[in-house]
């Protein structure tokens, strides 16, 4: 049965999920503006390269660095949008509360693993960048490339975060709290 009624526990959850999801949000939105300027720079590096015969080491790699902040940052935001690639051949078709219980089984015994072994798989990579204060391997290129390794530990904790968000809306609806889990924003088929 599903309850629109909401306890003070399910309130705090709820409350809890939105300012995870703002986060999600805000972060993913700040990031999706460097595709922009990704696209910017690409072309400035050609024009300079091919029309000026200049170039700059640190304003190709910032090219690498803007496309693995927009990814690696992006990837909980996409979760929240439900903009993950999947097989959903049969998951369309199957009733909210079915979709819930898949929705809320994945996060917890896929998305949470596997978050949490990239983070303790790669906690070592990072801390030894930060360690020397690793910088580019070439000459005039951005020195801080211990920032970007960073990103390793910042996309599972984000996924983390959001997944946590998920997971609880998730198991209040299959716990009877209909307003847990909004209707689907999909006008895009």
């Amino acid at each position: 049965m599903v309850s629109d009624s909401l306890s003070p526990a399910a309130r705090r959850l709820l409350a809890l999920c939105a300012a995870l999801e703002t986060l999600t949000a805000w972060v993913g939105r700040a990031v999706a503006w460097l595709a922009i300027l990704m696209v910017l720079i690409t072309f400035l590096v050609v024009v300079l390269r091919y029309a000026f015969d200049l170039g700059w080491i640190a304003m190709q790699e910032s090219v690498t660095y803007m496309h693995a902040a927009l990814f690696m940052l992006g990837a909980a935001y996409t979760l929240q949008r439900d903009g993950h690639v999947r097989v959903d051949i049969f998951y369309q078709k199957l009733p909210r509360r079915r979709r819930a219980l898949i929705d809320l089984a994945g996060t917890l015994f896929l998305l949470f693993p596997v978050a949490a072994f990239i983070a303790w798989a790669s906690w070592g990579y990072v801390t030894d960048a930060w360690a020397i204060q690793e910088g580019s391997r070439e000459a005039g290129g951005i020195h801080g490339v211990y920032l970007l390794k960073t990103l390793i530990l910042l996309m599972p904790a984000l996924l983390l975060l959001q997944g946590l968000a998920l997971a609880v809306r998730n198991g209040l609806y299959l716990a009877g709290v209909a307003s847990a889990l909004p209707e689907p924003e999909r006008g895009d088929g």
